[in-house]
């Protein structure tokens, strides 16, 4: 069963004790067209409805109870797996406003579009819909649909969680190559030798521990240092690195030229 088809079977259960609630539902089921929902009101016809909309719908009770009998015959909602919507169809733009001004009065900002020969009016966002459902009765549903809402939210926030640790990692795998990359290239040009006490040893100790983070590679210096320390010398070593090329590049053009 789908959840559009869940909701409107705990809505169809739904007993109406007020005579003016009841009168709600049944004129929305008459004015939105379904035969299949309109309920069977005793002592009200169709022509008591006619023309007499606001003070059906005068009630707080009376608006959620029209809203029920809108959506029993005329809405739907999509799989909230996939997406949050909820619709209501009307026959032309007045119904469309009307249905529209009632959700206004609890809160609902809901909208319209014209698709083919119908009026269709919808809310979107998981928590509107809850809302809507809340407002017309729909309780288990509601429960439903914000268990799916809080599975969602999780998947979510791990989603987000290893896709940041994996462009932290792949940053620092990078970060990692090009400093021993460069630290090679100080090694076969300059020597490490020759460049100054402090960033020989951290040259030194990132070669030999191609896979350690700063702050492990601050541990192992003599005194330790902390990862901005760290950072700053391997930082260093890429601007020698960078440097003697560029130098060696120039000598190298000038001696062609």
């Amino acid at each position: 069963m789908s959840f559009s088809s869940t909701v409107k079977k705990e809505l169809s259960r739904i007993s109406v004790a007020e005579q003016c609630c009841a009168k709600a539902e049944f004129a929305a089921a008459i004015m939105y067209g379904s035969e299949i929902y309109k309920r069977t009101v005793k002592g009200i016809k169709k022509e008591d409805i006619t023309g007499n909309f606001d003070k059906i719908i005068s009630k707080t009770c009376c608006q959620k109870a029209f809203l029920r009998g809108a959506f029993l015959a005329a809405g739907s909602i999509s799989d909230p797996e996939k997406t949050y919507h909820l619709e209501i169809c009307a026959k032309n733009q007045m119904l469309a406003e009307k249905v529209m001004d009632v959700l206004k009065r609890f809160g609902l900002n809901a909208k319209f579009i014209k698709r083919k020969n119908d009026y269709v009016v919808y809310l979107k966002e998981g928590e509107n819909i809850v809302d809507f459902l809340n407002i017309v009765g729909a309780h288990s549903a509601l429960l439903q649909l914000e268990n799916i809402r809080i599975l969602k939210e999780m998947r979510n926030n791990i989603n987000r969680i290893v896709n940041c640790e994996t462009a932290n990692l792949e940053k620092t795998v990078n970060a990692s190559m090009r400093q021993l990359e460069n630290i090679e290239y100080l090694k076969n040009t300059v020597g490490l030798e020759n460049l100054p006490s402090n960033l020989e040893e951290i040259a030194r100790v990132r070669l030999e521990n191609p896979d350690a983070n700063l702050k492990e590679l601050g541990e192992m210096l003599n005194p330790p240092l902390g990862k901005s320390g760290v950072n700053h010398r391997l930082r260093k070593l890429d601007e020698i690195a960078e440097n003697e090329r560029i130098l060696r590049n120039a000598n190298f053009v000038n001696k062609k030229s």
